[in-house]
């Protein structure tokens, strides 16, 4: 694994430590709909739907999302099992992950 996905799970991990992360399809919904998502994170293998749902919901409410990484990764950066969306609650943070998945 690169560098650069390493830091950025280790993002996600501290977001998660800080309680400044929602991960799971009915959190990260809730997240974006109450306005409290500041990037929401979908994983590369998610199913088609899952993505439709949440880029579709992300336009919506004008929410950054990205399309990062495996579910398998995603969940043990958090310290869960496997899961396809996370929402970063956090506006510096968000930024920050935001532009190392974007680099």
């Amino acid at each position: 694994m690169p560098l650069d996905e390493r830091r950025i799970y280790s993002f996600l991990g501290l977001s998660m430590k800080a309680k400044k992360a929602a991960s799971g399809e009915f959190q990260v919904e809730h997240a974006v709909k109450s306005g409290t998502a500041s990037l929401v994170i979908v994983a590369k293998d998610a199913s088609e739907n899952t993505k439709k749902k949440f880029g579709n919901m992300c336009e919506y409410y004008r929410v950054p999302i990205c399309y990062f990484g495996k579910m398998e990764e995603l969940g043990s950066a958090i310290g869960k099992t496997y899961r396809a969306t996370l929402a970063i609650t956090d506006t510096n943070m968000a930024k920050l992950v935001e532009k190392q998945i974007n680099q």
